[in-house]
Order: structure tokens, then sequence, then C-alpha cells
């Protein structure tokens, strides 16, 4: 049994973009949805209605939301010491497999990063009673894993003058604690050669979106790809393409 996850940025709550947001997932042809920056609930539901996933979850002014193809057996928001969104537990039908959607804190600056570190330290301390157990963790991490270029010159005017006032140099902490503490990055495992960027949709340059697995069920993640094309739409629908992971539940 599998089940194929997507995890999608919809910018500003997909309003007025539902018809290309829909588009995207229904071609995607996911089992589970987990979005980020889902604020409006009812983009949420009109998306469940038109991609035909019968259960959903979002509420007024948090980040993160679900649709789903099967049902559900838990989810849970909760809220991490420091962070600013809360991160939201998913339990599929069957009780044997955890998703936790997240959304950390955005802008490119070492103060930003050392904010995430925090909200990571925090989250990765609140899910530890399921550490041994297959999890999953999915979302826009807003920061960019070790040894990963950045072309600064191609980042807006306002974030270029955020990495100069910080010293000229990204701090890389984020990513390297989800690899400290054991996690596997899934798009990385995969394709080690391959960019694998996901932001922004009209000039694809920095990879901020991801699916972490545990190392101990890393042979689990069978699929993992970033979602480009057709670009008209994946552009017309927000300003990150989405990232699609398949794994193996049994």
């Amino acid at each position: 049994m599998t089940l194929r996850l997507l995890s999608y940025n919809i910018r500003f709550g997909g309003v007025g973009r539902e018809q290309a947001l829909a588009e995207t997932i229904v071609a995607a042809a996911p089992d589970l949805v987990v979005f980020q920056e889902a604020t409006h609930p009812k983009v949420i539901e009109r998306l469940a209605q038109a991609a035909k996933f019968p259960f959903w979850a979002a509420r007024p002014n948090h980040s993160i939301g679900f649709l789903s193809r099967q049902a559900v057996d838990y989810h849970e928001w909760h809220y991490p010491a420091g962070a600013r969104h809360s991160f939201l537990e998913i339990v599929p039908a069957g009780g044997k497999t955890r998703v936790f959607g997240l959304h950390l804190s955005a802008r490119f600056s070492k103060w930003d990063e050392r904010r995430r570190t925090r909200e990571i330290r925090s989250l990765l301390a609140g899910i530890k009673r399921h550490q041994d157990g297959f999890h999953v963790l999915v979302g826009d991490f807003n920061t960019l894993a070790p040894g990963e270029a950045l072309n600064a010159d191609r980042m807006p005017a306002w974030i270029r003058a955020l990495i100069w006032i910080s010293g000229r140099k990204l701090q890389r902490e984020t990513i390297q604690l989800m690899l400290d503490a054991g996690y596997g990055d899934g798009y990385r495992m995969l394709n080690p050669e391959v960019k694998g960027y996901t932001f922004p949709t009209w000039d694809p340059h920095v990879r901020l979106d991801y699916v972490f697995v545990p190392g101990v069920f890393a042979n689990r993640l069978v699929r993992c790809e970033v979602i480009t094309e057709p670009k008209e739409r994946i552009q017309a629908a927000s300003d990150h393409c989405p990232l699609v992971a398949e794994l193996r539940l049994d």
C-alpha cells in the first residue's frame, strides 16, 4: 500500500486561483494534500469539491490545511513555543502513519534562520513520542539546505538587502538540524543531481519545500518530484511549485 502525498504552498490563501489550483491537484493525483498558506477555509472547501476529495480541514488564519481521499482517524493543530505558524498532525485511516505539515517563518536573514531553528527544535520536541514509528514531515521550510547554491542576484532587492545586512552569507542551520536528528531529505535522497527548485514558479531558483522521513524508514520513500509543468498553469496557481512524494506504508 502506498500514500501519494502532495505538499503545496498556495500563496495568500489561494483566493481567486481555485481553478488553477484544483487542476494542478487533480493532475498530480495525490491521496493526501498538505497545504501551506491555507488561511481561507472556504477556498479549501471549494478545492475539495472541485478535485473530489471527501475529507478536508482548514482553519481561518492557520497556514496548514489538508485534503484527503481516505478517511482520517485524527488531525490536530499544534502550537510550538515561539513559532509563527501552527503545525498540523494528520493520521490517515489505520493509525500507523503520521504526517506532520509545517510552514516555518519566512525571509532570508540570520535572525530569521535562528527563529526557524527554534521552531524546528520545538516541533521535534513536540513529536518526540512518535519518532520511533513511521512519520513524515512535509511543507515549506523557507530555508536552504547545506551546500546548495543561492544566486542572490536573482532574488528581489529587499531579500538581497537582508542578505547583505546579515553579513552576505546565509546560515543553513534549520535543514542541518533535521539531518542531525536522523531525518533524510527525501527529495535529495532520490534526486542527488537534480536541483529541485520550488520557488518562485516564474523563475525557479530556490528549493524551499521539503519532505523528511526518519532515516531508518528511508526505503519507504519510493518517489519524490517537483511539479513544474505545465508552466502556465503552475504559475497561475501559486508562487510555489508543488512537491509530490510517494510513500510505501507497509
